[in-house]
């Protein structure tokens, strides 16, 4: 993680948005805040963060329709988006995560949770200096691509980060709870559906290429990535 790196934290509520940049100013963030999706998308026109703290309960639009517009367009899909809300219930947190959130606070909070949650976020997102291969499957971590032959994915972080974690495990199958340990961290509390939303958009993603196949589902243990069928 790097020191100054840049957060938006889009809250309608200005005494919330001063109780976050404090701590996140004392961690050696530096703090943008935006009241509504309005000011949230000039900010990020002007320059895109390393990292979104989001509002589920906006003035204009939901967080949730907002995180859904990010993870759809290009320039924005690669920003993880950390969730904030009041609403504490599985399905809820499901709804987060199938949009393609990197993770979920419920309020009230800690601004001690609050860091570990963002510097863990971000120790996920970065990626190391190598490219792996499965067939005309291209992993590439230092320019962040996947691609098929002359054909670039579009993919999202996590999915990038679940594949990346296949691509150099290849054929070792894989429990829920490992998959959760080695891709989202130790210090994340989340439940292991999460690890069944993301195993399906990856495969969505790999489907037009006939990769899908490859992200291979074990009985009684968890998942897999093999190439032999």
């Amino acid at each position: 993680m790097q020191a100054q790196a840049h957060i938006l934290v889009v809250e309608d509520e200005a005494a919330i948005r001063e109780m976050l940049q404090l701590p996140l100013n004392k961690a050696g963030f530096v703090v943008e805040e935006a009241g509504d999706v309005y000011q949230a998308k000039n900010l990020i026109f002007n320059r895109s963060p390393e990292l979104i703290l989001l509002d589920w309960m906006l003035p204009d639009i939901s967080g949730i329709e907002f995180a859904r517009q990010l993870k759809k367009d290009s320039k924005t899909q690669e920003i993880p988006i950390i969730i904030l809300t009041a609403r504490g219930e599985e399905e809820d947190k499901i709804r987060g995560f199938e949009v393609g959130a990197d993770d979920y606070v419920t309020k009230p909070f800690s601004p001690r949770e609050l860091i570990a949650r963002v510097k863990a976020v971000m120790r996920r997102v970065s990626t190391h200096d190598e490219q792996l291969l499965a067939k005309d499957l291209k992993l590439d971590s230092t320019k962040h691509r996947v691609t098929v032959g002359d054909h670039e994915l579009r993919i999202g972080p996590t999915e990038f980060r679940l594949l990346q974690f296949f691509l150099q495990h290849p054929g070792r199958a894989y429990s829920r709870d490992q998959v959760l340990d080695r891709v989202w961290g130790t210090n994340v509390y989340i439940e292991e559906r999460t690890v069944d939303v993301h195993i399906r958009r990856l495969r969505k993603t790999l489907a037009p290429y006939g990769y899908d196949r490859f992200v291979q589902t074990v009985r009684g243990v968890g998942y897999r990535f093999s190439v032999q069928e």
